[in-house]
């Protein structure tokens, strides 16, 4: 199993580009990275979390500049979108800019996606809360026609283009990995319909080992084969117990989380965190 490190980028946190540099030459296999393009002042919606809506949430770099800054830095960790809210971006815009960091990074990016929770955001975006995981599929069929037509079309209800040309071509064929996040029995259907692989948050963590059985019997169902479908886990504890059920569970990637916070927070916890690398390679 390979360890990762992800971060919310803001401009008052270690820089992308820097952490990524570091948690490279410290042995880390990717680098991931969170997005809100802003924070509806009203805050009607409930933190998912509890509590107040922290400061990062709304301080986030663009995603794509983080990633691309991250990628200039280093050389051979991995970059991942931890998660994009690909409901909220344009999916000929979003194609390009996916295909871009891939081909920059020399095919290094991990594309992570899913449904978000804030309604006024999205509705901000012309996304209608109850109709973004339509939404959401549509502009995923759409993009992997972009990177993998010459001229691509896409016909949907929310999605509409005749023949575009559209280059270049992400450098990973037939396009980076796309890692659906949610903690659902939906979204496990979501996962084997139109995903690559399944980005489960380990705040759940107590019913994940029942859900990745679950994930398997769908896959089989859907004539997938289950070891075709990754698995990669956000925030997971530094503790040697919880990373070893992970292993044992077939997950390919651990992502720990680190604070929006200076180098002298930020470079410690990676030292830490990087003490388990051999113990579960």
């Amino acid at each position: 199993m390979k360890l990762g490190i992800e971060m919310f980028a803001t401009g008052y946190a270690m820089r992308p580009d820097d952490l990524a540099r570091a948690c490279e030459e410290r042995g880390f296999d990717s680098v991931w990275f969170p997005e809100h393009t802003h924070i509806p002042a009203s805050r009607r919606t409930p933190f998912p979390g509890g509590g107040d809506l922290p400061r990062e949430y709304s301080n986030t770099h663009d995603l794509f500049v983080t990633l691309m800054a991250a990628a200039a830095a280093t050389k051979k960790i991995k970059i991942g979108t931890g998660i994009c809210l690909a409901m909220e971006r344009d999916p000929i815009t979003m194609a390009k800019e996916v295909a871009s960091v891939d081909l920059l990074s020399d095919g290094r990016l991990i594309f992570g996606i899913g449904g978000g929770w804030n309604v006024e955001e999205m509705e901000n975006h012309g996304t209608p809360f109850k109709k973004r995981w339509k939404i959401l599929r549509e502009r995923v069929e759409a993009m992997k026609a972009i990177w993998t037509q010459e001229a691509a079309e896409y016909h949907g209800e929310f999605v509409n283009f005749d023949p575009i040309w559209c280059n270049p071509k992400p450098q990973q064929k037939p396009y980076p990995p796309i890692l659906l996040g949610s903690n659902t029995d939906q979204g496990l259907a979501r996962v084997v319909q139109y995903c690559d692989g399944w980005l489960p948050n380990a705040r759940y963590f107590q019913r994940i080992p029942a859900m990745v059985k679950d994930l398997h019997a769908r896959a089989a169902q859907a004539g997938r084969r289950p070891e075709s479908i990754s698995i990669s886990i956000l925030g997971v504890q530094g503790n040697d117990a919880m990373l070893n059920q992970c292993r044992e569970m077939g997950m390919e990637r651990a992502m720990f989380f680190v604070p929006s916070a200076g180098r002298e927070t930020v470079l410690p916890l990676l030292d830490q965190y990087a003490a388990f690398i051999p113990k579960v390679a």
